[in-house]
């Protein structure tokens, strides 16, 4: 990535406290006086090597030198517009990346990651040198040429980039970094190019970088973007954190108090103060209006085990006083990029609220580094069960919404909808996960998601002719909104000609979605789904009607009829109520009309059924719309035993149709049967009961 022109000393209080930073004018020096001597590292790497062997004591330093020795070499004579040598650029990333806890691999490609873009380095050189995984990775990096692709050379980058980053996770990890470190030294570029690269960090980047937990590196470049888009607010902000500076701090004393507490409950922990970044408390500003001392700064409280975090939180809502509404167990439910921890605030005696994190200590390297705390996830592991392979190992880099992101990038037809396709799946920050009804799995989705992209994640293209779902068991839209945790069950034509209405478009959340009706809509002009502008009156047959069938009460000589609401059949409970004109109307007890007689004072009366079998029933037919169906269903019906005494059938809606049945049985036995019989007819997906 081709890293323009730097200011070492611009914006000093952005940078992240206790971090160290390369001294591009020493590293300068160092790169153009060559490479050191065989038997030596360079100077110039001496930086990466002491952050390498801090998280990896015994690793081996020399291909890193080698590593070194080919980019310089390569890069010599180039310089960036600060007037550094090119190299210093590959070398601030790959110490980036050394200090979250990178591996040896992942620091061998970022030395070389600009090498095949920007010299005469081949990547048949660097598979030779170094392998196929690092050769991977730096073609990952590696832009595709505008010469070739035009103003879709960055749109084209991306997609590039991710698809490889579908099969190595590093690949991001050291795009991140170098993206760090250009806006890092973006100083001395043109207003309108600082804020275009901005916007695309802000836009792509620091989603990523959410999603792949790499949290040291998102929060940073989110105050970098602030800083370039929003100059004004982060003055504002910049003047509030230097207002602090000169007041007296509540969380030292509060941090004292929380030892102390866990010193006398025998839980071993660091507690320390961790200062917000600037766009933390723009945020917190903005929620609260005027700032308190402790808004500042969070907690930090790291333990060794699971059990201790819960054994904190028990001590610190007994000591203190809990605030029970910013209490998060992100351990129980980890979020989906990794992140674990659990978050609370409690107020002190004297009326300071301090919010607080604790978690484990490897809880907080992932946090801070997310995948690249991994180290390398496609190693297979020495500790792994006995003949494991690597189709059997389980992938943590490859969540739910890459897995989609991989998906639709295929589907999407050219750069410009990749392009806003992707910007909006990374504006989606809560995942949602969702369960088949069949047993099938889960899928998951982003937080907001209807029926509608939970049938393109399920069935693809074949989710052009979903006409319905159940949601939990019930019949539901396609646009009703899924929640965490719910059951669904896609319903599709059997027609393979059906296709999305357009008002689909509206609903539709996921860009996988979007795209496939989009591309349908296109393809099909006249062939849209259409729903019917207004209600038809629905398609009735009457038969002869009888009147209280079987069921007899103990009133003398009034006449007996079934409700036409719930037609009770034998061996019903029932209950019968006087109407107007002396007569007994008999309901199913649990239907809504019971409670209602009752409530009107409407006398009640018992009733029984008679020993004979004949009885009457009314079912409902829910059914997809087809040529034949209303005879198949009747065929059915007659096939049964079964007269029908009036029959109504709904227009279609969606292409569902609905049927409803008054039937006279010959016994009541045979209703099992017979609805079993209806729900095998082509097409119906559910018959009940009236």
């Amino acid at each position: 990535m081709s890293a323009e022109a730097t200011n070492p000393d611009a914006r000093p209080e952005l940078r992240r406290r206790g971090r160290s930073r390369l001294d591009l004018r020493r590293l300068g020096r160092a790169a153009l006086l060559g490479p050191a001597p065989r038997d030596r590292l360079p100077d110039a790497i001496s930086h990466v090597a002491e952050a390498h062997r801090a998280h990896y004591p015994d690793a081996d330093l020399g291909v890193l030198r080698r590593a070194y020795v080919l980019a310089e070499s390569s890069h010599r004579g180039q310089m960036r517009k600060s007037g550094e040598p090119y190299i210093t650029h590959p070398l601030a990333v790959t110490l980036i990346l050394a200090e979250l806890g990178a591996e040896t691999t992942t620091l061998t490609a970022s030395l070389l990651h600009d090498t095949v873009e920007d010299t005469d380095v081949t990547l048949d050189q660097v598979r030779e040198e170094f392998g196929d995984e690092v050769r991977f990775i730096v073609d990952g990096v590696t832009k595709v040429e505008k010469i070739d692709y035009g103003a879709a050379a960055e749109p084209e980058t991306f997609r590039k980039m991710l698809v490889a980053t579908g099969n190595d996770v590093r690949v991001m990890s050291i795009k991140l970094a170098d993206r760090l470190h250009n806006m890092r030294t973006l100083g001395v570029m043109r207003p309108e190019k600082q804020a275009r690269i901005a916007k695309v960090t802000r836009d792509v980047l620091i989603p990523l970088a959410e999603r792949l937990g790499v949290q040291a590196l998102k929060t940073e470049l989110e105050d970098l973007v602030f800083a370039i888009l929003h100059p004004e607010e982060y003055e504002h902000t910049r003047a509030l954190i230097a207002a602090h500076a000169g007041e007296a701090d509540p969380l030292p004393a509060v941090a004292e108090s929380v030892r102390g507490v866990l010193r006398e409950a025998g839980i071993p922990a660091e507690v320390h103060i961790r200062p917000r970044h600037f766009v933390s408390v723009h945020r917190i500003s903005r929620k609260r209006g005027e700032l308190r001392g402790s808004d500042f700064g969070r907690l930090l409280v790291l333990v060794g085990e699971n059990a201790d975090c819960y054994g904190v939180l028990g001590e610190l809502h007994t000591c203190f006083t809990p605030v029970v509404s910013e209490f998060k167990d992100f351990i129980a439910v980890p979020k989906f990029n990794l992140y674990q921890s659990l978050h609370t605030a409690v107020a002190t005696p004297d009326g300071e609220v301090a919010e607080v994190i604790v978690r484990t200590r490897q809880m907080h390297r992932v946090a801070e580094a997310g995948v690249v705390a991994l180290g390398n996830p496609y190693a297979v592991a020495e500790s792994g069960a006995a003949g494991e392979s690597d189709e059997e190992r389980t992938d943590p880099t490859r969540p739910g919404w890459l897995s989609r992101l991989l998906d639709w990038q295929q589907s999407a037809p050219d750069a410009d909808t990749f392009w806003s396709s992707l910007r909006a799946e990374l504006a989606q920050d809560r995942e949602i996960t969702v369960f088949r009804a069949d047993g099938g799995g889960r899928l998951g989705l982003p937080a907001g998601a209807t029926c509608i992209d939970a049938a393109y994640a399920q069935h693809g293209e074949a989710a052009h002719g979903c006409i319905g779902a159940r949601v939990n068991g019930r019949l539901t839209s396609l646009a009703s909104p899924l929640a965490d945790g719910d059951t669904v069950q896609l319903l599709l034509a059997q027609d393979a000609s059906s296709g999305p209405a357009p008002d689909w478009l509206d609903h539709a959340r996921t860009p996988a979605a979007r795209i496939a009706i989009s591309s349908w809509l296109r393809s099909h002009p006249d062939g849209a789904r259409t729903d019917q502008a207004a209600p038809r009156a629905p398609l009735s047959v009457v038969g002869a009607r009888g009147k209280g069938g079987n069921a007899v009460a103990d009133l003398p000589d009034a006449p007996v009829r079934l409700a036409g609401c719930c037609t009770p059949v034998p061996p019903d409970d029932v209950a019968g109520f006087v109407v107007r004109g002396g007569a007994v109307t008999v309901h199913r007890v649990e239907c809504p009309a019971v409670a209602q007689m009752r409530s009107l004072g409407r006398t009640s009366v018992a009733v029984h059924w008679k020993a004979t079998a004949d009885c009457r029933v009314t079912l409902v037919a829910e059914s997809f719309g087809r040529p034949h169906l209303l005879a198949d269903l009747t065929e059915a019906i007659s096939r049964e035993g079964a007269d029908i005494v009036s029959a109504t059938v709904e227009p279609p809606n969606e292409q569902r149709v609905r049927h409803r049945y008054t039937l006279q049985l010959p016994d009541a036995t045979v209703l099992p049967a017979l609805m079993r019989a209806m729900r095998d007819v082509p097409g119906v997906y559910d018959v009940g009961r009236a």
